[in-house]
């Protein structure tokens, strides 16, 4: 025992007992600064590295993929024979660590198979730009990178605490521009946009089950989750109403994704020349980014869109975690 009252009492802990659960947030960008610089600290790090830029980048990381990522960069940097860690290192090694892998240069794709990849991409990317509330694309691929054939990184301007209706619907609209932009140009569909649908209905079902942002159904949280509070997952849900609101929110569901759809159609039509060109810059160069993706982000055009309605209270808002993780990547 000791009687420093700043000290607890070894006596008084008993093994598996906690008086409370804590959930510890991903840290935001200020926190992300700090853990970079912890990380980095000792290593030969280049002159042109910000890890500002880097923190911005990251959005959603913990502690731990930040360490990873910095560990990343130096076994790229030595594999490109560098004496110091650059920020084209950092920035590869952030994208492996989102993605779950490195670029699979190596993967045989046929012409056909880059081509619809690079119209996907150039989807996703273009049906952000007309967006209003969407955020800013970043960089544009079709080198395959873990299970994706391609992807497109968006940063956001800051981080978020809250979602707002239309971030949410900026959302859905990217997340589907890529299967619209197959339906456009090729008349048809592939399996490349299964995670996106997957995503869209997860995000599109919290919208109306989790934060009451349908018109028709009000306010309410539909069904029970268990949780693993420490690990902030659900392992289990329990129906709290009937078959009548199952079908409402079903309804709800899909009038939310097909508005979302339509909208992603009516960007990439109207800038059907600038979705031509981004795919055929894609085909050349295979990676577009920097001064190259702004002056093609620049000639899109952005659609109106209504003032969202939210129950007769005007623009609705969720907080983003833990309950929908939203990704700044698309693939």
């Amino acid at each position: 025992a000791t009687n420093r009252p700043d000290v607890l009492d070894p006596a008084l802990i008993r093994p598996g007992r906690f008086d409370r659960q804590v959930i510890l947030d991903a840290p935001d960008v200020k926190g992300r600064i700090a853990v970079l610089k912890v990380h980095t600290k000792g290593k030969p790090i280049a002159e042109d590295v910000n890890l500002e830029v880097i923190a911005r980048q990251t959005p959603g990381f913990s502690g731990a993929d930040l360490a990873n990522a910095v560990n990343e960069a130096a076994i790229l940097a030595a594999r490109r024979s560098k004496k110091k860690i650059g920020m084209a290192e950092l920035q590869d090694a952030v994208e492996r660590v989102a993605m779950g892998g490195p670029e699979r240069r190596s993967r045989v794709m046929t012409e056909r198979e880059k081509l619809i990849t690079a119209y996907h991409e150039a989807g996703h990317a273009i049906a952000g730009g007309g967006m209003p509330k969407a955020d800013g694309v970043q960089k544009v691929t079709i080198i395959p990178r873990g299970r994706a054939g391609g992807y497109t990184l968006f940063l956001p301007d800051e981080d978020r605490n809250y979602m707002s209706v239309s971030q949410f619907e900026a959302q859905l609209a990217v997340a589907l521009g890529g299967r619209v932009a197959e339906e456009i140009v090729f008349g048809d569909v592939t399996t490349g946009a299964s995670s996106d649908i997957t995503t869209v209905t997860r995000i599109a079902r919290a919208m109306v089950t989790r934060y009451g942002m349908s018109p028709k159904l009000g306010p309410i949280a539909f069904g029970e989750k268990d949780e693993l509070i420490f690990l902030g997952r659900e392992i289990s849900e329990q129906r709290n109403y009937g078959d009548d609101v199952a079908r409402s929110i079903d309804a709800e569901v899909h009038r939310i994704v097909d508005e979302a759809y339509g909208r992603a159609r009516e960007i990439l039509t109207i800038n059907r020349t600038v979705l031509n060109d981004m795919s055929s810059a894609l085909i050349e160069y295979e990676t577009i980014d920097g001064e190259r993706l702004r002056e093609l982000m620049s000639r899109v055009k952005q659609i109106q869109l209504p003032e969202p309605h939210v129950n007769g209270n005007g623009n609705g808002s969720a907080p983003t975690t833990p309950l929908v993780d939203v990704p700044n990547t698309i693939a």
